[in-house]
């Protein structure tokens, strides 16, 4: 009797994620670790300076995390109801806050009671920031006013009541202590100059402003809103460069962050990938060229060839088909393990039993489990084009006997895989 053939399983190309730029980016970084804070994360801010530690504003309390540390190095709460926009001057020392009941509070990160107290405003206070002269602080607040205050007296410098609605976001230029953005909810982006009594800028978003973000250089602010990410030149008065709408829901920041706050009390951070050299640790091995030594040699006439025989090893469901047991060879390849991960090997054996004609013996005598197993594996694999041509074969057998045997306990399965043999025969 001659040599047993294996079962020739055919290969099919992997159907896996189209790999893009977006794709091998995120790749460096390791898995997101995920801390539980006290409330909904309303902000994160990074420190300027190293060790570049950053707060995060949840509930009626400001955490300042470590770059690898998952409990706080430090807690602010000295806040009597929900705290906002905890944001750290430019030099790292100093951290500003504003709260639910209107008052801005001012920290040093050194200590943990509040420096100062700003009051003034009649509403939450959502958004706070320092000038880049690092004497005065910016507030918008839910009151539709803008209030400029002076850091050592605890003064008020300048109110400027020009919004019609909520302001949720600004920012204070870096080049010119003076200036500073505000984006509201009446859809539009102001520009304040310290020195006037009004706005010098205002420009049109045509959204509610969830976020503005003025470039360093000064001659660039990008306002982001609704499905829209507008540019604006400053130097041209605020006209209008681009608008972008890329994306399907409300853009609510500007930021490039690996640290992302969620309404669900989770915080999720992301590390990037350390490029460390193992190989210099490590003992060096055999090079590639010893590998493939000898590849490319043509042999001569007086050449002897030796060669040894390979034995090889057959499957689980090869050993029962070689001993002619078909039944449990399809009961192999129906195994949870093969038929989800590799169901290209469960397919190549039903082709085996149909090419040899046992394939309806194989698919006679069996339970409501085994009968239950095979036809979810049809149900989900019938429509793949790589595996149609064999279980519509499969799939005419099962429905024929499940119908002629009238199982109602399989009628639900039955009715979804003849609806979908009979799409694909129409």
């Amino acid at each position: 009797m001659s040599s047993y053939k294996p079962t020739v399983i055919q290969n099919y190309p992997k159907l896996g994620n189209k790999v893009t730029r977006d794709t091998l980016y995120w790749k460096n970084y390791k898995s997101p670790v995920q801390i539980k804070e006290f409330g909904a994360v309303t902000n994160i801010n990074f420190s300027p300076i190293a060790p570049y530690n950053y707060a995060v504003t949840a509930s009626t309390r400001i955490n300042i995390y470590g770059r690898y540390s998952q409990e706080p190095l430090k807690t602010f709460s000295r806040f009597k109801d929900t705290a906002y926009c905890g944001t750290y001057r430019d030099d790292g020392k100093l951290l500003a806050a504003g709260s639910e009941d209107g008052i801005v509070r001012l920290f040093d990160v050194g200590g943990r009671a509040a420096l100062r107290q700003y009051s003034g405003h009649t509403k939450a206070v959502q958004v706070t920031a320092f000038t880049s002269d690092k004497y005065r602080l910016m507030s918008g607040s839910d009151d539709y006013s803008v209030r400029l205050w002076d850091i050592p007296s605890s003064t008020e410098l300048h109110s400027f009541k020009e919004h019609t609605d909520y302001i949720r976001c600004g920012c204070t230029s870096n080049l010119n202590a003076d200036l500073f953005v505000t984006g509201s909810y009446d859809h539009t982006v102001k520009v304040f100059d310290a020195r006037m009594d009004k706005s010098v800028i205002t420009m049109e978003h045509g959204q509610p402003v969830e976020s503005v973000l003025l470039f360093p250089s000064g001659g660039l602010l990008v306002s982001a809103g609704g499905r829209y990410v507008k540019v604006w030149d400053m130097l041209k008065g605020g006209q209008l460069l681009v608008s972008l709408r890329n994306h399907h829901k409300t853009v609510t920041c500007l930021y490039e962050a690996i640290v992302v706050g969620m309404t669900n009390s989770v915080l999720n951070i992301r590390h990037r990938k350390r490029n460390e050299n193992k190989q210099e640790n490590r003992k060096r091995g055999p090079s590639y060229r010893y590998f493939i030594k000898g590849k490319d040699y043509m042999p001569k006439k007086d050449d002897l060839l030796v060669s040894k025989p390979v034995r090889s090893h057959l499957k689980k469901y090869d050993k029962l088909l070689k001993s002619f047991q078909v039944s449990l060879a399809l009961d192999a390849v129906l195994e949870s393990k093969v038929r989800v991960k590799t169901p290209e090997i469960t397919t190549g054996v039903m082709q085996e039993l149909n090419r040899r004609g046992v394939l309806q013996n194989a698919l006679a005598g069996r339970d409501e489990k085994q009968l239950s197993v095979l036809l979810s594996f049809l149900i989900r694999n019938v429509v793949d084009p790589r595996f149609t041509p064999v279980l519509i074969n499969v799939a005419e057998i099962i429905i024929e006997s499940l119908l002629l045997g009238n199982h109602v306990y399989m009628k639900g399965q039955l009715e979804k895989l003849n609806f979908q043999v009979s799409k694909h025969e129409n």
